[in-house]
């Protein structure tokens, strides 16, 4: 290539959309460097050229097994980053497998709850009565100090609590 004016030893001067593809980046980058003032450039025939030193061509100095070298690296990375990815999307699918499995049982279960409930004027044996009784060693040991409640629940409990919280939600 002659040197036209202006230019260096080692130096190139190529169009912008040139420049953007021997510095592997985007001719909008290449623009930006340009008004920045970190590249060189010349308008010439109402056109921008820019200022490139010492790029070496792409193609003249490769060597063949270095990149391919290069390339197998990367490969075996990328793979390596499949692997990885495969494993993190097998594992949620389990857990949304196990999710939707919990969600089915839950719905058939509260399905069966509000299906099978129908309204009684008795209240519902509280659940001490099916335990066995205490020792008295055992209440001794679980006495605290002032008022203790009743011995049927709570005492607040009316007969609205006792209903299942889907009734007091959606009514029944």
């Amino acid at each position: 290539m002659a040197e036209r004016s202006g230019e260096r030893r080692g130096e190139r001067t190529v169009p912008i959309s040139e420049a953007a593809a021997i510095l592997g980046i985007s001719k909008d980058a290449v623009r930006m460097r340009v008004k920045r003032g970190t590249l060189r450039s010349e308008k010439r025939d109402g056109r921008v050229y820019v200022h490139l030193n010492d790029v070496p061509d792409a193609d003249a100095d490769a060597d063949p097994n270095a990149l391919v070298d290069d390339l197998r690296d990367q490969v075996a990375y990328l793979r390596g980053q499949l692997d990885v990815r495969a494993e993190e999307i097998r594992r949620r699918d389990i857990i949304v497998s196990q999710l939707t499995q919990a969600t089915s049982n839950l719905t058939d279960r509260l399905r069966e709850l509000t299906e099978g409930d129908a309204p009684t004027d008795t209240p519902a044996p509280s659940p001490a009565s099916s335990e066995p009784s205490e020792t008295a060693s055992e209440t001794a040991a679980n006495a605290s100090p002032g008022p203790r409640p009743p011995a049927g629940g709570t005492g607040a409990q009316n007969g609205s609590e006792r209903m299942g919280w889907w009734r007091r939600i959606f009514g029944g």
